[in-house]
């Protein structure tokens, strides 16, 4: 029959479909200290990424996630199952005892920045586990809807701020699959006996902790209303994975289904690639109600071929493009306090990275395929489509943009 929500994230999986096992392939073994042979501990953990951990578990970190192909339909196939995807941050978490270690995808831990999890997470998990999940913040409407932008926040060099904003506006975590348990690596087990150790171990009662059981169902019927109706509360898709498959370490062995949609916006500057030899990326603007030109995202990922092009097609649009440019004072102190979105604000992750951009004269237009907006911005980057030069800069507002109605979660994440 098919699987319904329930009012918790406690939502199990009433049906578990037979599924051609997925062919298990060793994985990549994460980076070890190794003194005559013998693996002493990994080098990972205390959230710099360099001093040794205590930890001695099947699975050790660092771990890299199992990854998603995407695409933009819910796929209909014998033996899937669909999970709601969260907009937050990718995390692995490894419990060994009083020490918890929190593991991004890219390897680097998130421990130090989140240590309210890290008290949530002793609470709610067993002694000894490896858990796969998604580090979110419910937005302080308390409607239940998630703040990517409050949870990005959270990155922060200051210990101070870390506190401060560990007490103002605290995480969550999600919980969607299970690498090890006790001394057991189970990573090789079907997903539908791993998912049935996950629900024995996070007990209804753990919401309360900001602990959660992401639902599951294998109805496409029900994952696809969860894709339509939850967009506008923080989903970020839907993922559909083999009931009976492995956990494949960076391996796309899943589907990610993405919302995908189009919009004109105005070309107001660029980024040079890396390499220095083209355009990297094209700085896109909407005006909104009160006329002024606020920075949504980039359209970015050109060929080597196209970003030699751009450089050509941007090059009249360089001329005296910083005279009266709406973007000229974005170096100032004062230009992002939040009454405006403008390029240039630092890298979180990466305080290395270039940021600086070169002003064009804004009077190009693009169409660009992007997958949502959130807070006035594309969550994620665009892709340009092609010019519309049929079309006035002064046309390119928010309006255009489809509204995602709110949808209220509360059923899902209930605050304690």
């Amino acid at each position: 029959g098919t699987s319904r929500l329930r009012s918790r994230m406690d939502f199990g999986m009433t049906t578990r479909p037979a599924l051609s096992t997925v062919a298990f392939m060793p994985t990549m073994l994460p980076r070890m200290w190794v003194k005559s042979g013998t693996i002493v501990g990994s080098l990972w953990g205390k959230g710099d990424g360099r001093s040794l951990t205590a930890m001695d578990l099947p699975v050790m970190p660092p771990v890299r996630p199992m990854l998603a192909k995407a695409v933009y339909e819910v796929p209909r196939v014998e033996g899937l199952v669909y999970e709601p995807k969260w907009d937050g941050f990718r995390c692995i978490v490894f419990r060994d005892g009083d020490e918890i270690e929190l593991g991004s995808r890219n390897d680097r831990p998130l421990t130090r920045y989140f240590p309210e999890m890290v008290v949530a997470l002793k609470a709610a998990l067993p002694n000894r586990c490896v858990i796969d999940g998604e580090v979110v913040v419910l937005a302080e409407s308390g409607d239940g809807s998630l703040d990517f932008e409050a949870l990005q926040q959270r990155i922060h060099p200051a210990a101070s701020r870390v506190d401060m904003l560990a007490e103002k506006t605290p995480a969550g975590f999600v919980a969607f699959d299970l690498l090890a348990l006790g001394d057991r690596d189970v990573r090789e087990k079907p997903f539908t006996e791993r998912r049935r150790l996950l629900e024995g171990i996070l007990a209804p009662h753990v919401a309360r902790q900001r602990v959660y059981l992401t639902p599951v169902t294998d109805d496409p019927d029900t994952a696809e209303d969860w894709f339509r109706r939850f967009e506008g509360a923080g989903f970020d898709g839907v993922m559909a994975k083999a009931a009976e498959g492995p956990y494949l370490d960076d391996q796309r062995a899943m589907f990610k289904v993405k919302h995908q949609r189009t919009a004109d916006c105005v070309v107001a500057g660029f980024r040079w690639h890396k390499d220095g030899k083209g355009v990297g990326s094209m700085l896109l603007g909407l005006y909104d109600d009160r006329g002024e030109l606020n920075h949504v995202g980039v359209a970015s990922s050109f060929t080597i071929a196209r970003r030699a092009e751009l450089v050509d097609e941007l090059a009249p649009l360089r001329t005296n493009a910083l005279d009266g440019h709406p973007w000229r004072t974005w170096a100032e102190s004062d230009a992002h306090d939040g009454t405006r979105l403008m390029p240039g604000t630092p890298s979180r992750w990466n305080n290395k990275k270039d940021l600086n951009w070169e002003p064009l004269r804004p009077e190009r237009v693009i169409e660009v395929r992007y997958e949502n907006l959130q807070a006035g911005r594309f969550r994620h980057g665009g892709r340009m489509i092609r010019w519309r030069d049929d079309k006035l800069p002064a046309d390119c507002t928010y309006e255009q943009l489809e509204a995602v109605a709110p949808a209220e979660l509360a059923q899902i994440f209930r605050r304690p």
